[in-house]
């Protein structure tokens, strides 16, 4: 009777474990099954979607990099003296030496531009006054061109910056490519009065290749579209021309950014707008090749849950079978560990089977797990550093090419005073920025070196940008961390200032309050929408100037905690303001003799 009691209680505990064990897989894989089956077209249809978006936003990203920098040499030309001077001759004065002198210098800024870009197809300048000058004074303009009332002229003329995408250009004499024509006014800085225009013509090509490099499937395409609504660029161009092919244009302008489906079904639109050049890319994928590997997954799925079932009842019989008569001896153990104790030494009461080489794996699993806990906690602390290590390392000066640019124009146009200027300024500024290995600096140095920044971007946008700086006496001494202002002050002119037509101001001011120090960066440019404002600390792959404010906030965090950081208040069209929260730390007296 006790042989008997003991198989009957041998059998109930192993049925206990069979049954509710093969229950469960069996039900788990079901509804995996189920579910999988169901979702596999959604599922690949939202991952697709989401390629399509990110390599539609890579493709906007390359085309608004690419109108920015021409829109940077366009301002150079703009500035050059050389450009005005050649505007204001009168036709009396075009044999005079200080009028060919001017011209050669022109030429050779044309020519310096046009041999360090290959996709710039002309340069030129237009004045009111009827002169021209196209890449060289050899260029002949085509009689039949009337310059004076073509639209993108008229437009510039009003003070408008002008893009005219994928047209053929027919300025030059016998030449007829298709470009895409940067075009914008060249005011007297003194006057306001209108001289002329500048002109760019950039290769058609070198916008076709950014989004002939994108596949989406054999059969997908992107193509662009105006901000009137007129496709720019598209791989199929003559057959939507001649109607052979036709675009949900409407759909397209009215959705904005996101994704959607064809009115047929057939293929999905996914669309991104940029705010700087006002085009919209387009990437268009077709919903079967989306999902032709779907019914694959399906019977992938199917398959895999039949194979789940049929090892999960076998693994369930012997499992049952290997584990209920040992599993007391285990219990009593692994509670103690369940509950943190992981200092214990499991007996083994002599058991071969798999028990036996259970109870000695968790043994050393005991030992592993005391050893991860160190290492994880050795390597949170090493993280913790090579993460803030990382912060700094992204917070660096963006504008050093663009300043050495700003130089080499500056010195072609015999501008020496200004090139010194601009020069010592960078010298000091790079000085200032690589001498201090510390962490932290003095409030004093920190403002000192944003001065420096802005004297060099001064120089740079001329009276587009103003900029005042008054800190409070009692914290020019005190500890901060290295490379706070700078970033904040960078975002203010390419995000503020540089976006309006008129320039702006930057104020920096810093004082105590309420026991903290706060220093406060404030301009009057174009300000932020609520949107904008509301993902301003969200993870970014920025492309473009500045640097993303939420790298500046995270540094401040990690070193004083939550109650620091950055706060912002910004209004659309009335400018930002960006406070600076930091502890009060003076530096030690020796610290700030060292630092005077």
């Amino acid at each position: 009777m006790k042989k008997r009691g003991f198989l009957l209680r041998y059998k109930s505990l192993r049925t206990s474990i069979l049954i509710p064990f093969l229950l469960l897989i069996t039900g788990a894989v079901l509804v995996f099954m189920f579910i999988s089956v169901r979702r596999s077209r959604e599922m690949m249809l939202e991952t697709s979607t989401d390629y399509t978006s990110q390599l539609i936003d890579m493709v906007n990203n390359d085309i608004d990099s690419y109108f920015t920098n021409m829109e940077n040499i366009a301002q150079l030309i703009m500035n050059s003296a050389d450009a005005r001077s050649y505007l204001r001759f009168s036709e009396d004065e075009k044999n005079t030496a200080e009028y060919l002198s001017c011209v050669r210098r022109l030429e050779q800024q044309f020519l310096t531009l046009r041999e360090t870009r290959d996709d710039i197809y002309n340069i030129g300048i237009v004045g009111v006054n009827g002169s021209y000058l196209i890449n060289n004074e050899e260029t002949a303009l085509n009689p039949y061109a009337e310059v004076e009332e073509k639209e993108w002229y008229q437009r510039a003329l009003r003070g408008e910056e002008v893009i005219v995408y994928s047209h053929v250009q027919n300025l030059v004499e016998g030449e007829y490519p298709w470009v895409v024509t940067l075009s914008r006014a060249i005011e007297d800085p003194e006057t306001g009065e209108t001289l002329g225009v500048l002109l760019i013509d950039m290769n058609y090509r070198s916008i076709a290749t950014l989004c002939e490099n994108i596949t989406l499937g054999s059969r997908g395409y992107v193509f662009i579209l105006g901000d009137d609504g007129q496709i720019v660029y598209h791989p199929k161009q003559q057959l939507v021309y001649s109607g052979v092919q036709s675009e949900e244009i409407d759909r397209i302008r009215q959705s904005g950014s996101g994704s959607f489906r064809s009115q047929d079904g057939k293929r999905i639109y996914t669309v991104s707008h940029s705010e700087i050049t006002g085009c919209t890319i387009v990437g268009v994928a077709y919903f079967s090749e989306m999902m032709e590997k779907s019914d694959r997954m399906q019977q992938l799925y199917v398959l895999i849950a039949l194979l789940l079932i049929a090892v999960a009842a076998i693994l369930s019989a012997l499992i049952s079978k290997m584990i209920s008569e040992p599993i007391r001896a285990l219990g009593d153990s692994m509670k103690r560990v369940e509950q943190g104790d992981f200092d214990i030494q499991i007996e083994n009461p002599g058991y071969t089977n798999v028990i036996g080489d259970l109870i000695r794996s968790f043994n050393i699993m005991l030992e592993r797990i005391q050893d991860l806990i160190q290492r994880i906690k050795d390597e949170q602390t090493e993280k913790r550093k090579s993460e803030l290590s990382a912060l700094q390392a992204q917070i660096n000066p963006h504008f050093l090419y663009n300043t050495l640019d700003s130089i080499i124009w500056m010195a072609e146009g015999r501008q020496n005073a200004e090139v010194i200027q601009m020069t010592a300024s960078l010298s000091r500024l790079l000085r200032k920025s690589i001498s201090n290995e510390e962490e932290f600096v003095a409030v004093s140095d920190e403002i000192g070196y944003v001065r420096e920044y802005l004297k060099i971007q001064k120089m740079r946008y001329h009276d587009k940008l103003d900029y005042s700086i008054e800190a409070a006496p009692e914290i020019l001494c005190a500890r901060m961390p290295k490379l706070i202002l700078q970033p904040l002050v960078e975002n203010a002119i390419y995000h503020g200032i540089k976006r309006c037509e008129n320039g702006g101001h930057i104020w920096i001011t810093g004082g105590i309050e309420e026991g903290k120090m706060v220093l406060r960066v404030r301009d009057d440019g174009a300000g932020m929408t609520a949107e904008t404002m509301a993902h301003l600390f969200e993870e970014k792959k920025r492309s473009g100037h500045g640097v993303g404010v939420n790298n500046v906030n995270r540094r401040i965090k990690l070193y004083y905690g939550e109650e620091y950081g950055l706060w912002y208040e910004s209004r659309e069209g009335a400018g930002t303001t960006v406070d600076v929260l930091l502890p009060y730390e003076p530096l030690p007296a020796e610290d700030s003799a060292a630092e005077r």
